[in-house]
């Protein structure tokens, strides 16, 4: 018995004295008329410590000893956070410091006129040390097409550069270098912005010759612009990369927070765009922001916060658990399936707003774990969402292409089309998530009382955080919370000491928990919740005409805004300081730097290189394997690069390298096989990491607001495993498609 007793930690015996003295300050205020009972059994508890502290010497040597080991461990902690901070600072100087250097040129337009009977021609000179050329032109173009003979006109843009000063002739002559043929829009009142960056081979004068091959005699109005870069192309790539790589470090590895890691990635690029000398303006910067996905986060978040005062989740998660009766993967798989075809119809950012609150109530009223649960819905919402036209921001920008809808890629062909693909997906989606979680606890391994205890204990530090001490009254507020935090704890030890941890199995009375789920979570303010449903449903019905009836000239983010405005009308806030708490200010900052980072490295040329490599592979293919090798090479790289960076602008990117590639006629390849691939690749490749997908971030954003935060890695472990799975599905349904059966008209 002594050797059993000398093996436990010292630390138990002040532990144990602090409960004694504890239960003997408590005895004050007690009446005397306590049983004889407890107070023997205090007795023998009093002796069995005086027992235990003789036995109990030889451990305090022990632990004496242990002590420099823990000391020398905290001390390591306390030198890698010093230099975890002290390098991230160093890095954000530097780089302020080279983006300050450098001046920032701004854009200096000439407007020139061409026709078929005048050119436009101009020497650039100021070479110096740059190694590319970019131009920028800017009219009623069409951008990024290279073939296109059907067109009505086009113009030509020829690259010369004089010969050599040392050559023997005597009327050195201009050589051209470059062409670049541009063709114009049909609608001339529509305007837009196309580049091509040409690589200096010497030092020599430049010139511009800008010709325009029309069919009839008319003048063409154009803008142009030219600067000069001091990195080649494989440079900036390389740059790129190295901070998209930087970047998922610090999140994989929870060094910063996600958004402090976006926005030092963000300061990094601008840094490396000024450096080779194409630094940004703000009002640039500021532009590459996609305000109508920040409107439409906000105006989403201000009604889910006050869709949340009137019980209705707590009512959804009841109704959940009755129509699963009792079973948990059953409303695991209810709740993943009405997510996926919501998801179709609205977009998943939208859906998993509104999902994951019902989720975290629906978790929290029969202990599960939230984290599972959500991860998985968000998995599911995004392969929900490749179903239709509609359902993720990628699809939106396939069907949204002009070039696209003049080759018969029109709303319902492409929604039939990946509808049937994503239906199977689904199909071994759900067997494959089971397999996935078959050995994950999904119930806590406390009790539900425990567990509450401790989300309540976070919830209030987490608001004592938010108070800020500006005011005597706030200081003593924020003193008050603190002290109710401390109240907890302790309440929590004893519970703690208590209850003995147990892992919930599945409840088989779930009839009687489903009276008593009822009784406890009910509609809370039955006037609150018709409004909130009132402006809620014409917010999602604006979002189905915006998507069909073209005469609506309101985008996403206006919809979400103006029933936000409405809905704080109708619900009569007074406070609107607790609304705007509930907002998700991180997520909302996150996006942001996101889209600058995202943009700033396609100036980098990243996403146009991983197009350009694409399109290589593809012509290295011999002919009559030529389009298996596409289907399977664009689903995958799309799927990878969608699970690193933003698959928005990768599509955006990609429609143009998939168009050029299906037109030239040395590869002749059909564009639809492609486009599809693209989709499915782009779409589902958002699940592979925690950034992937608008929607991953949002979840990730709500649920820690809630307490319920999972981490990169937590995501990757599952989200990943679905990605592989999903688009190996896809793209054996595209290859019996349009290979085996031949579905390329």
């Amino acid at each position: 018995m002594s050797t059993n007793r000398n093996k436990q930690p010292f630390f138990k015996e002040s532990s144990i004295y602090k409960t004694i003295h504890h239960s003997v300050s408590l005895m004050d205020d007690e009446s005397w008329d306590s049983s004889s009972v407890e107070w023997e059994q205090r007795c023998l508890l009093g002796n069995e410590i005086v027992s235990f502290s003789t036995s109990a010497s030889s451990e305090k040597s022990e632990f004496l000893d242990s002590f420099p080991v823990k000391f020398n461990l905290s001390k390591l902690r306390s030198c890698l956070k010093c230099l975890k901070v002290t390098g991230l600072f160093i890095f954000g100087v530097v780089c302020s410091i080279l983006f300050s250097t450098y001046p920032d040129h701004g854009k200096s337009w000439q407007m020139l006129a061409v026709s078929p009977l005048e050119s436009y021609s101009v020497n650039l000179t100021e070479i110096g040390d740059s190694a590319l050329l970019k131009l920028e032109l800017a009219g009623s173009l069409i951008a990024g097409v290279v073939d296109r003979p059907q067109a009505e006109g086009y113009i030509v843009v020829e690259v010369t550069q004089s010969e050599d000063p040392s050559s023997r002739r005597r009327h050195p002559q201009q050589q051209v270098i470059y062409n670049w043929t541009i063709f114009l829009n049909s609608r001339r009142n529509e305007r837009a912005v196309t580049s091509r960056t040409f690589e200096i081979i010497t030092r020599e004068t430049i010139s511009i010759n800008i010709q325009a091959f029309l069919q009839k005699n008319q003048v063409i109005p154009l803008s142009m612009t030219h600067q000069y870069l001091h990195a080649d192309i494989e440079t900036q790539v390389m740059i790129a990369s190295v901070i998209l790589v930087g970047v998922y470090g610090l999140i994989i590895f929870e060094i910063v927070h996600r958004t402090l890691a976006a926005m030092l990635g963000s300061l990094a690029a601008l840094a490396a765009l000024a450096v080779i000398g194409d630094r940004p303006s703000l009002v640039r910067v500021v532009e590459w922001i996609d305000y109508e996905t920040l409107a439409l986060l906000f105006g989403m978040m201000i009604l889910v916060a006050i869709f949340s005062e009137t019980g209705f989740f707590d009512y959804c998660a009841v109704k959940a658990y009755w129509l699963s009766r009792g079973r948990v993967w059953a409303m695991i798989i209810i709740l993943c399936l009405i997510a996926a075809i919501l998801s179709a119809f609205l977009d998943n950012v939208t859906t998993m707003l509104l999902f994951t609150p019902v989720t975290i109530r629906l978790c929290e009223v029969l202990n599960l774990d939230p984290r599972h649960v959500l991860i998985a819905e968000v998995i599911f919402t995004n392969i929900g969402g490749a179903a239709t036209a509609v359902g993720d921001p990628p699809n939106v920008i396939i069907v949204s292409n002009q070039e696209l809808r003049k080759m018969g890629m029109d709303f319902a062909g492409f929604t039939a089309h990946m509808f049937i693909g994503i239906c199977l997906v689904l199909f071994v989606s759900f067997p494959f998530l089971r397999l996935l979680y078959w050995n994950k606890k999904l119930y806590n391994k406390e009790p539900s009382e425990i567990v509450e205890l401790k989300h309540e204990i976070h919830v209030w530090k987490l608001t004592a955080q938010r108070i800020n001490p500006a005011s005597r009254e706030e200081t003593a507020v924020k003193c008050l919370l603190m002290q109710k935090v401390l109240t907890l704890e302790f309440l929590l030890k004893k519970k703690l000491k208590t209850f003995q941890r147990q892992i919930s199995q599945e409840d088989k009375n779930w009839e009687t928990n489903i009276q008593e789920l009822q009784k406890k979570h009910r509609i809370a303010d039955k006037i609150l919740l018709i409004k909130c449903l009132t402006v809620l449903g014409f917010v999602i019905f604006m979002f189905f005409l915006n998507s069909f009836v073209p005469g609506i000239h309101l985008d996403l983010g206006w919809i979400a805004i103006l029933g936000a405005i409405w809905l704080l009308v109708l619900a009569d806030i007074h406070d609107f300081e607790i609304i705007l708490h509930r907002v998700e200010w991180a997520t909302l900052l996150f996006f942001a730097a996101l889209f600058v980072l995202m943009e700033a490295l396609a100036h980098l040329h990243l996403i146009e290189y991983i197009g350009e490599q694409t399109a290589l592979l593809i012509k290295m293919v011999p002919e009559d394997q030529r389009l298996t090798a596409a289907i399977i090479l664009v689903i995958w790289i799309s799927a990878l690069a969608s699970s690193l960076i933003d698959n928005i602008p990768f599509t955006a990117t990609m429609i143009p390298v998939l168009l050029n590639l299906s037109q030239d006629p040395e590869v002749s390849l059909p564009v639809k096989p492609l486009i599809f691939s693209l989709a499915i690749g782009a779409c589902l490749g958002g699940n592979g990491t925690l950034i992937g997908a608008s929607a991953n971030v949002v979840c990730a954003g709500i649920a820690e607001q809630h307490g319920y935060g999972f981490s990169f890695m937590e995501f990757f472990r599952l989200g990943f495993p679905m990605m592989l799975v999903s688009c190996t599905i896809g793209m054996c349904y595209l290859l019996v498609a349009h290979v085996a059966l031949g579905w390329n008209s």
